[in-house]
């Protein structure tokens, strides 16, 4: 039985993969000469850490001063996309409601996210995370966590909310999420196909649904739950 709800955020409850698809793509082609293919993006780019994502891009260790001023102007040409699609910048299809039902009925819930603090502080305020989600429980990239494919973020969100990976499900839409998610035990992996076609996730092992909108989701996961009003 499902008891927790994690979600990664980008691509998932924000569908903004494009916008730092093209983020990356603009960026890759600063750091090395030639951007980033459609095939690196979809195994090196997204669930990353940005430190994974430079370092690939550079083929090297690079100081970790110069990863973060990179990462930092990258994050920063990505918040300016956001500010200047204000059309874009509203959560996914059904995700509203969705968190509203979690919410009403105290199913415990958290952000389990690659993003950096500085984005995360930017969606906090921008889609008002606070009246659905415990701020302080939200986990993000630190410079402590190793990037998806790795299971530790996910661990980390089912400790927060005091309960085993098993009895959680987690919404992702990226590869080496979905992999994360698989490695951390987690009892159910929906995959959310903002930017893929469903058949896209079809062929991956580990993926107990695939959604295009959050809006049946309450009655697939908790069907004995009496919506409260």
């Amino acid at each position: 039985m499902i008891k927790g709800v994690i979600f990664d955020f980008n691509g998932t409850l924000f569908w903004d993969s494009h916008l730092h698809y093209d983020a990356w793509i603009d960026f890759s082609k600063k750091l090395r000469g030639s951007s980033f293919s459609d095939d690196e993006m979809k195994k090196y780019m997204f669930g990353r850490t940005n430190a994974d994502i430079i370092e690939y891009a550079v083929g090297k260790k690079l100081p970790i001063k110069e990863i973060e001023s990179l990462a930092k102007e990258k994050e920063s040409y990505y918040r300016d996309m956001c500010r200047k699609s204000p059309e874009l910048f509203h959560l996914a299809p059904g995700a509203t409601e969705f968190l509203e039902f979690l919410k009403t009925n105290n199913i415990p819930r958290t952000i389990a996210t690659m993003s950096e603090k500085d984005n995360v502080d930017f969606y906090i305020e921008g889609f008002n995370l606070s009246q659905w989600f415990d701020i302080d429980n939200i986990v993000y990239s630190d410079g402590t966590i190793p990037g998806k494919p790795n299971p530790d973020i996910f661990l980390i969100a089912a400790d927060r909310l005091n309960l085993s990976p098993k009895d959680c499900v987690v919404f992702e839409d990226a590869l080496s999420g979905i992999e994360a998610a698989r490695r951390a035990g987690i009892g159910k992996i929906i995959a959310v196909a903002s930017m893929e076609d469903k058949s896209y996730y079809e062929r991956i092992n580990g993926i107990n649904l695939i959604i295009s909108d959050f809006y049946t989701v309450k009655d697939i996961l908790f069907p004995n739950v009496t919506i409260k009003s």
